[in-house]
């Protein structure tokens, strides 16, 4: 049996999945064929041969609790007393009661003699050991060995024992699953068979049968999605003609000679990688992921010159006015003194010319851009989406470069790459400054060759992080201790951001607004200061023209959501205080803290101001103080979140991980995009390799397959 017949099954061919259960199994856990059904893969496995009694159990255990159903009794209400179900229960070597608030219509899930396990903390209770309100698997009819515990939703009724069932008709059904990997590689990692991995581990009889059928399941799962990916990569390179760019001009090496600094070593690494790819016939799909600070901008830049000493346009598109309004501002000041070769000038040259390109550029404006665009004489075009619009055509367009690109949909960049000219399809570089880890970058960008900044310029400080733990609920701004320092800063002629998660106060929200803290800062704390509010509700003159007045000087404290958190780049800003700071994620944070400490030599700070009254919030404040380090972030970030959330940035397919896991598997990730390359570059259309085709397109979405399988 294959995997893509089993998805063509609906799941109501599984005895005893009729209408109304399969309607439970697709809401529950969004089941719908026989394939999926398989793939639910048991959240654990239970020995109850190897389980603790309820005699040997001590109150203040956390544990599981085999037992089988003695007896069950409703507490009715009384007066504001809700209602309870007391469950009592015995293995042989003692009773418990387990008891469950406000839930009685659990009653029936427990009949006498059932067999249950419960997972809680064991309390005492009138001398006798007791739980509340634990979690529950319903286990079905007693039986010793290691069993599979399924996943369950009491909302629409479906159990472990039900799901074991279900799992172990469908097993029957298949019999035999066909073996799609090739024997070189089973022999490689010593794999177990395809029929072996599902039984293995849906039905397993020991605890090594378990551990080499996860093995083997796991590098298929990690595999579907690096072949995927491969293929796409080796696609586009096969089928779009680049442009082989003249790597050799002086304009790229005059501009590295004239910066005030030395590059580091990770920017010439990367600038050397990016050289390469532009040389080449096929077209770059470069991601660059650079730390805070890392120099991005830089290595960008050098990208865009070399279309332009060839003779060609670079364009440069961010998700935001504010950051494409940044990125103009320092391209200009960068590339103010440089000039290029024009037959038509009384000098022989013309200066280097940037353009702005955003929503709020004036008609006129436009109009001349246009012009410029379509003439040849715009050298690099910096803009929002607007870069994208139809009317928007470039002479020659050489190198793209899209910046904090996970904020932008796939086709907002391929529409870029189309503004190429001829059939030649520009080299695109996308950027981003949140590092992810190794493993989430190969599988989540896989289709991209992938460089790291992972160096500081010299002469940057390091920020002092400073978590003020405050208690939960209403922040009171004034008992905090932030803002004596604040005032220090400013008297020392520096600058502040204050950043809230809200824009205005909100009654589902228990979390400070930008516009109450404006006008109790105003008002008390910093009533001296000049202040200043921003926010993503401003039009984008409200925003350009306090940005302008910041970056000057003559804004004291900017009091902001997040729109300041990408790109903002003040050098005098030497304070970050962030209010509410649980309720950012560690990249945000991460980010915030990177709009000060860029000028050089200047002592800066960041202040985090939160209750850290969850462990997940916990881990993060703490982790902030402990390494200004964002790759070493994101692996906490990983710890934190999980890979669900990471996996998000991937078009959702029936290809997320089920049972592979990005932290607790790392080396498979590896071993998988090795064995895909392996694959795919000796057998490009994998017409060899039929079955492993066939099963990435069962598991691929649709536009992926559209992409990967036409003609």
């Amino acid at each position: 049996m294959t995997l893509g017949r089993l998805a063509e099954l609906p799941v109501t061919e599984i005895k005893g999945v009729g209408p109304e259960r399969a309607d439970a199994l697709a809401n529950a856990f969004d089941i719908t064929n026989v394939l999926d059904l398989v793939t639910h893969y048991p959240r654990r496995h239970l020995d109850q041969t190897r389980m603790a009694t309820i005699g040997e159990l001590r109150i203040g255990d956390q544990a599981w609790v085999w037992g089988r159903v003695v007896g069950t009794h409703v507490v009715p209400r009384r007066g504001k007393v809700k209602p309870r179900l007391e469950v009592r229960i015995t293995d042989g070597s003692g009773q418990m009661k387990v008891t469950f608030f406000n839930q009685p219509w659990r009653q029936k899930q427990f009949p006498d003699g059932s067999e249950v396990l419960f997972f809680g903390k064991v309390d005492a209770f009138k001398g006798a050991k007791s739980m509340a309100n634990p979690e529950v698997d319903l286990l079905g009819e007693p039986e010793l060995g290691i069993r599979p515990v399924y996943p369950q939703s009491d909302k629409n009724r479906l159990y472990s024992k039900d799901l074991r069932t279900w799992i172990d008709s469908a097993l029957n059904r298949a019999v035999e699953f066909v073996e799609p990997l090739p024997a070189a590689v089973l022999d490689r990692f010593d794999f177990v068979d395809r029929t072996a991995a599902f039984n293995g581990y849906h039905r397993p009889e020991d605890w090594n049968e378990i551990s080499e059928a996860r093995r083997r399941l796991v590098f298929d799962e990690l595999l579907r999605i690096q072949l995927a990916l491969v293929l796409r990569k080796r696609a586009l390179e096969r089928r779009s003609a680049g442009i082989a760019h003249d790597i050799t001009g002086e304009l790229v090496a005059r501009f590295h000679a004239q910066l005030p600094y030395e590059l580091t070593g990770a920017q010439r690494k990367v600038i050397a990688e990016i050289e390469r790819d532009l040389a080449s016939p096929h077209p770059m799909h470069r991601l660059l992921q650079g730390d805070v600070g890392a120099g991005k901008t830089v290595v960008a830049v050098s990208a865009l010159l070399v279309a332009v000493q060839g003779g060609m346009q670079g364009a440069l598109m961010a998700p935001t006015e504010v950051l494409a309004e940044q990125h103009a501002m320092s391209v200009r000041a960068l590339l103010a003194d440089f000039a290029l070769p024009s037959e038509g000038t009384l000098l022989g040259e013309r200066p280097l010319q940037v353009d702005l390109l955003t929503g709020r550029t004036s008609a006129a404006d436009r109009r001349r851009i246009l012009g410029r665009l379509d003439s040849g004489e715009t050298d690099i075009l910096i803009g929002t989406h607007a870069l994208i619009e139809e009317v928007i055509a470039f002479k020659n367009l050489g190198v793209v470069v899209v910046d904090e690109q996970h904020r932008f949909g796939v086709e907002q960049r391929a529409a870029l790459r189309e503004k190429g000219a001829g059939d030649a399809v520009p080299d695109v570089l996308v950027m981003t400054a949140t590092p992810i880890p190794r493993t989430a970058a190969m599988t989540v960008y896989g289709d991209l060759d992938v460089s790291v900044l992972d160096e500081l310029p010299p002469g940057r400080e390091p920020i002092k992080t400073v978590w003020e733990k405050v208690q939960p609920g209403e922040l009171n701004l004034g008992e905090l201790s932030v803002w004596a320092h604040v005032r220090d800063e400013v008297a020392a002629g520096r600058q502040v951001y204050v950043v809230c998660p809200l824009i205005e106060e909100s009654e589902k929200l228990d979390a400070r607004s930008a516009e109450v803290t404006y006008e109790e800062l105003s008002e008390g704390e910093l009533s001296e200061q000049r202040l200043a509010l921003l926010h993503g509700r401003l039009s984008s003159a409200e925003k350009q023209q306090v940005m302008d007045l910041f970056r000057s000087g003559a804004i004291d404290v900017l009091v902001s959501t997040t729109v300041i958190e990408v790109g903002v780049d003040v050098p005098n800003a030497t304070v970050m205080v962030i209010l509410d700071a649980d309720r950012f994620g560690i990249a945000q944070l991460h980010q915030l803290r990177g709009r000060v400490g860029r000028g050089a030599g200047l002592k800066s700070y960041c202040y985090l101001i939160g209750a850290g009254a969850t462990d997940d919030a916990e881990t993060r404040l703490a982790a902030m103080v402990d390494t200004q380090d964002g790759f070493v972030l994101a692996e906490v970030d990983l710890e934190v979140r999980g890979e669900g959330t990471i996996m998000g940035e991937r078009q959702k397919g029936r290809n997320d991980l089920k049972l592979a896991s990005l932290r607790r598997d790392r080396e498979w990730v590896s071993k998988a995009r090795e064995v895909a390359f392996e694959l795919v570059d000796a057998d490009p259309m994998l017409a060899a390799h039929r079955d492993l085709l066939d099963e990435i397109e069962t598991f691929l979405d649709p536009d992926d397959r559209e992409f990967l399988f036409k003609g």
